[in-house]
């Protein structure tokens, strides 16, 4: 996030506060454009307005904390990049609809739009009609712009539906994975290393959720190869 204005930033510090109160942080009044987030009535971290998440190595020193922290951090890396499109997103204007909408990407004959509310941006997906001055069948994510993306993508042909595993079979493919390298004692070292990319690149794939469920299955393979 490197916006260039003191407006932007409060605005993307306002959104990243609600997103981290949503996931059960205690979050500070924004002084000098930097936001104070807290965890268990202790503090953790400091958001930037250009999206830096800034700690102290002694607030930080356990398990919990350190997988607190990496929340806040995918929290901010998701919200600087909606909140960086939203910035010039062009208003969505065709009939029938009303409310302040933002064209955040269009593809084919699909949509995706940020709304901006006093909760935090909220987001759907639409098909266009086939003159493009008015949208339909509408899918509504909420705050969940994981999944609206996920849903952009296929209702624009980008990829298909088939090819795109939701977040909880990625987990269990995951859970899968970890199984296998901690109980077959035949796995030849470069087997499982194997094994060890494949778990991170479906690790990457991850959304915030599975995410800290994922570092739960890491700890509880220590035992493996």
């Amino acid at each position: 996030m490197n916006h260039q204005n003191e407006p932007a930033q409060l605005r993307f510090l306002e959104e990243t506060a609600n997103r981290l109160r949503q996931n059960g942080f205690t979050v500070e009044p924004i002084e000098d454009h930097h936001l104070p987030v807290s965890v268990e009535k202790g503090h953790l971290c400091r958001v930037s307005g250009k999206g830096s998440v800034l700690y102290r190595q002694e607030n930080v020193d356990n398990i919990r904390a350190q997988d607190a922290l990496q929340t806040v951090i995918d929290t901010v890396k998701m919200t600087s990049e909606y909140m960086a499109i939203l910035e010039n997103a062009p208003r969505l204007k065709v009939s029938g609809l009303h409310g302040d909408y933002r064209v955040l990407a269009d593809f084919g004959d699909a949509m995706l739009a940020g709304h901006p509310t006093e909760r935090g941006v909220q987001f759907v997906t639409w098909d266009w009609d086939f003159d493009r001055e008015g949208v339909h069948h509408g899918h509504y994510f909420q705050e969940d712009y994981d999944a609206a993306k996920r849903d952009f993508t296929v209702r624009g042909g980008l990829i298909q539906k088939d090819g795109l595993f939701e977040p909880e079979q990625l987990a269990e493919i995951y859970r899968a994975l970890a199984f296998v390298r901690e109980q077959d004692e035949t796995l030849s070292f470069g087997r499982d290393r194997e094994l060890a990319e494949l778990m991170e690149q479906v690790g990457r794939s991850l959304p915030e959720a599975a995410l800290r469920q994922r570092d739960t299955l890491e700890r509880g393979t220590m035992t493996m190869k």
